[in-house]
C-alpha cells in the first residue's frame, strides 16, 4: 500500500463507541485525515466572498431608487439586507483568523472589480437582472461551495458553517434571479445584452474566476463602465403609479380623527403602509451618497431599509385582503423621497428621517396605529402594526447610534431633523400649477370599492373626507401657520 492507501485504510477501520457518529457529526474520518485548506488560503478566499457580497450589496441599494418597477424595488431591498448581514459574518470571521490590520477594503483583483463595475452601470433593468441574478450570484455561489468542500471538515468549521449559512441565502436569491429573469426577460432583450453579459464572464476569468481558483484568463476590457456609473437619486416608478405627485389625502388626520370608524381607519393605515416605498427609496440614497463610514452604518442602515420595504408590502397584502385594487384606486405618490432626495444633503436626510421616527414613538405614533388595528378586530392589521411598532424601536437605535451622535445633543438632533423638513414639503402648489397633479381626491371610490366588496354601506362622513397635505404635514404640522 501507498501512504494515501494506508491513510484511507485506517481512517475507514477507525471505529467509534458503539458507532456513535463520530467528530461531532461535522464530517467523517476519512474526510478529516485530509489536511484541508490554510489558514492562508481559506482566509484569501474569505476576502473575495467579502468582496462579492459588499459589491452586491452596493449594486442593489445604489439601482433601487431608480428602478422603476415596485416589486424589484422590495426584492433588491431584501437582497441587500441578505448581503449586508453576509459582509457583517465574513468580516467577524477573517477577524477571528487574523490580527489587523485585515485588509478588508483593498480589491482582490482588477478583474473583481471589473465585473461588478461593469454589472453596476448596466444599461437597462433587464440586463441588470441577468448580470447579476445570472452571472455574478451563481459564480459566488459556486466559490462558496468549493471553499465549504475543500477546507478542514473539523479545523476550519467555524467557516464551513458561514458558507453553508451564505448559501442558503444565495439560494434565496437565486430562486427570486431565475424567476424575475423568467417573468421580465425576453429572447429579444437577451441577445441585446449578450455581449454585456459576455463581458462580465470575461472579467471574472481575468480575475481567476470570483474565488480566484482557477488560473488568471487575459485582460479583460470594459464596456458598460468605461465612463462610471454615477447614482440616480431621482426615484422612479411603474405605470401603476399614474399620479405620484399627488398629495391630495392626508391620512394622518383621518387617522387622529376620533369621529372616524375604525374599519376605514385601518383602509387608511393600508394606504401608509404601501406609501412606505418611498422610504427605501430615500435611505438608498443615504446609503449610497454616505461614504467612508464604519461597516457597522452601512450594515443597520440597510436592515432599517429592508424593514420600511416589508412595511412597504404589508400595505399591499392589507389591500389585497380586503379586496381593493390599489393601482386602479389609490394615488400612491413618490412625493417624500423626490423631495428630500433631491432637495436635501444625505445628512439633512436622516435627520428628517430620525425626526419622524421620534414622532411615532410617543402615544399618538405607532401605539395608536397598532390600538385601531387591535379595536377594528381586523387580525391581520393588528398583527401588521404590532411589528411595525416593534421595528420602529430598533429604528430608534439606528438613528441615536448613526446620526445622533454626530449632533451637539439629542435635543439638537431633533430640532435640526424638524428645521430639514420643513425646507421640503413646500411645492404642493407648484405640482399642482405646473400640471404634475391636481391633487385629485381618491378616497371616496378607494372607500366605496372596500364597502362593495365587504357587504358594507359605505359611512357618508368617511365618503366626504377631504383634506390634502396642501396645509397640514404629515406630523400635523400646519403648514400654513409656521409659513
Amino acid at each position: 500500500m501507498n501512504a494515501s492507501e494506508v491513510l484511507r485504510s485506517r481512517a475507514e477501520n477507525y471505529a467509534t463507541h458503539r458507532g456513535l457518529p463520530p467528530l461531532a457529526g461535522l464530517g467523517t474520518f476519512p474526510q478529516a485525515v485530509h489536511p484541508g485548506l490554510s489558514v492562508e488560503e481559506s482566509v484569501r478566499r474569505l476576502k473575495r466572498h467579502h468582496y462579492a457580497f459588499r459589491r452586491l450589496h452596493q449594486i442593489l441599494i445604489a439601482r433601487l431608487t431608480a428602478e422603476p418597477v415596485y416589486e424589484l424595488k422590495m426584492a433588491f431591498s431584501y437582497h441587500a439586507h441578505l448581503c449586508a448581514e453576509a459582509v457583517t459574518g465574513l468580516r467577524a470571521r477573517v477577524g477571528e483568523m487574523r490580527e489587523p490590520p485585515l485588509g478588508l477594503d483593498k480589491v482582490p483583483h482588477e478583474g473583481l472589480a471589473m465585473a461588478f463595475d461593469e454589472v453596476l452601470a448596466a444599461a437597462t433593468t433587464e440586463e441588470l437582472v441577468l448580470g447579476l441574478y445570472e452571472v455574478l450570484i451563481p459564480a459566488l455561489e459556486q466559490g462558496l461551495q468549493r471553499h465549504r468542500q475543500e477546507t478542514h471538515v473539523l479545523a476550519d468549521q467555524p467557516t464551513r458553517r458561514l458558507c453553508s449559512q451564505l448559501l442558503a441565502d444565495l439560494s434565496e436569491l437565486l430562486d427570486y434571479g431565475r424567476k424575475a429573469i423568467s417573468a421580465l426577460v425576453s429572447s429579444e432583450q437577451r441577445i441585446v445584452a449578450q455581449p454585456a453579459l459576455e463581458g462580465i464572464r470575461s472579467a471574472l476569468a481575468f480575475a481567476g474566476g470570483l474565488d480566484g481558483t482557477q488560473p488568471e484568463g487575459p485582460r479583460a476590457g470594459r464596456l458598460r463602465s468605461v465612463t462610471p456609473w454615477t447614482y440616480q437619486g431621482r426615484p422612479q416608478r411603474d405605470a401603476r403609479f399614474a399620479d405620484p405627485y399627488n398629495m391630495g389625502v392626508n391620512a394622518e388626520v383621518f387617522l387622529y380623527d376620533e369621529a372616524q370608524p375604525l374599519d376605514a381607519k385601518v383602509l387608511m393605515m393600508f394606504y401608509k403602509r404601501l406609501r412606505e416605498i418611498d422610504v427605501p427609496e430615500m435611505m438608498a440614497s443615504i446609503l449610497a451618497e454616505t461614504p467612508n463610514q464604519p461597516w457597522g452604518y452601512y450594515r443597520d442602515l440597510t436592515r432599517q431599509l429592508w424593514d420600511e420595504a416589508r412595511h412597504a408590502m404589508m400595505g399591499e397584502v392589507g389591500f389585497v385582503s380586503v379586496g381593493v385594487d390599489w393601482p386602479e384606486r389609490v394615488g400612491m405618490n413618490f412625493t417624500w423621497s423626490l423631495g428630500l432626495n433631491t432637495q436635501l444633503t444625505p445628512l439633512e436626510r436622516h435627520a428628517v428621517l430620525y425626526f419622524i421616527e421620534q414622532g411615532l414613538m410617543p402615544k399618538t405614533g405607532k401605539r395608536h396605529e397598532w390600538e385601531v388595528g387591535v379595536q377594528s378586530r381586523n387580525a391581520l392589521a393588528a398583527t401588521f402594526q404590532d411589528f411595525d411598532w416593534a421595528d420602529e424601536v430598533l429604528h430608534a437605535r439606528v438613528g441615536r447610534d448613526w446620526y445622533v451622535s454626530q449632533m451637539p445633543s439629542p435635543h439638537e438632533a431633533v430640532a435640526y431633523g424638524d428645521r430639514c423638513w420643513s425646507k421640503v414639503l413646500m411645492t404642493w402648489t407648484a405640482w399642482r400649477d405646473e400640471g404634475l397633479t391636481e391633487h385629485r381626491n381618491w378616497w371616496p371610490g378607494t372607500y366605496q370599492q372596500y364597502c362593495e366588496r365587504n357587504g358594507q354601506v359605505p359611512d357618508p362622513q368617511v365618503l366626504a373626507y377631504a383634506v390634502s397635505y396642501e396645509s397640514t404635514r404629515a406630523d400635523l404640522r400646519d403648514l400654513s401657520a409656521s409659513a
